[in-house]
């Protein structure tokens, strides 16, 4: 018999040819990203070190290795400070009411926006819009320092119309929160309202056909085919943020706070600069700091989680 016949008894099992995918290193693109890599590296991981003055009375001249340790001195001492529940507050304060504002703002603008259909109208109400996101706070804090001055143009106008006294916006504690987040939602809520529109885009219009046919108006198709295809990314938008809920906007509140307003409107970042670079206090701003840090990742890795269960998002 030929060296191939199969015997009765034992079969011949077919052999498992392995399929391997050759995958080429895009090394080029690689040594395109080296550049930032290097900078990341040299301004974010090295600087790294210094969390080391959080546990030592630091002291310039004698440098990290001879200061001398004090273990959780500053951590205890921070904890008993009222002044740092109060900038705690006021960071949370400011951080979560931007977050729900630029989440509901652009939400519906998106929804109102959606319903023009003059596209040269539309394109235009986008741009105008979204233009406030391309300036930096240096230069919106003194447009704002201007306009709202005691004797600035928005007070000329109430008071020549409505006969309303002088308000001191930036003066003020009440007035001033709300300014920070009038003006927060103004600059950005543009942003997220390029997002909505995106998912809008994505909607399946075989939707809003079948909708149509069975007699559904514009009120209805928003309200059960719009609204509900842009919960998902309403969620992705509103978990990660949460990542960044201690991050008040320190160029913000830096730009347009003043003494007179330090217990409204200090926050943890502009507190930490006073301490550390004004006061020369760099132990202590070094452990407050660090407990932001370490609370901003774990609220991170919850935001993940979260966009992650509810949305289906993830980077890694």
């Amino acid at each position: 018999m030929g060296a191939n016949t199969v015997q009765q008894g034992n079969p011949v099992k077919p052999k498992r040819v392995k399929n391997k995918k050759s995958y080429k290193q895009p090394w080029i693109l690689h040594f395109m990203v080296l550049p930032a890599a290097i900078m990341v590296f040299i301004f974010a991981y090295i600087p790294m070190s210094g969390v080391l003055m959080a546990f030592q009375d630091y002291k310039p001249a004698l440098g990290f290795f001879d200061s001398p340790w004090v273990g959780l001195k500053h951590f205890r001492y921070m904890w008993e400070n009222e002044y740092f529940l109060q900038i705690t507050y006021n960071t949370l304060f400011f951080a979560i009411s931007k977050m729900v504002m630029n989440l509901v703002i652009p939400f519906f603008f998106a929804l109102l926006l959606n319903e023009v259909r003059k596209m040269a109208l539309k394109r235009t109400i986008q741009t105008l819009v979204y233009l406030p996101h391309f300036l930096s706070w240096v230069t919106l804090s003194g447009i704002l320092i201007d306009i709202l001055a005691q004797t600035g143009l928005m007070n000329q106008f109430l008071t020549s119309v409505f006969g309303i006294k002088p308000i001191f916006f930036l003066g003020d504690g009440g007035w001033f929160r709300f300014t920070v987040i009038f003006s927060d939602v103004w600059k950005e809520f543009g942003f997220n309202m390029i997002i909505f529109l995106a998912a809008l885009s994505g909607i399946n219009p075989a939707l809003y056909e079948a909708a149509e046919v069975d007699g559904a108006g514009r009120w209805k198709q928003t309200l059960y085919i719009t609204i509900p295809s842009l919960i998902p990314i309403a969620i992705v938008i509103a978990t990660l943020a949460l990542g960044n809920v201690l991050n008040a906007n320190f160029d913000q509140i830096f730009n347009l706070y003043s003494p007179l307003i330090y217990q409204q409107g200090d926050i943890i970042d502009t507190f930490v600069y006073r301490e550390g670079l004004l006061s020369g206090q760099f132990s202590f701003a070094t452990a407050v700091n660090l407990f932001k840090s370490f609370i901003s990742l774990i609220l991170i890795v919850i935001s993940y989680r979260l966009a992650y269960r509810f949305a289906g998002y993830r980077i890694f």
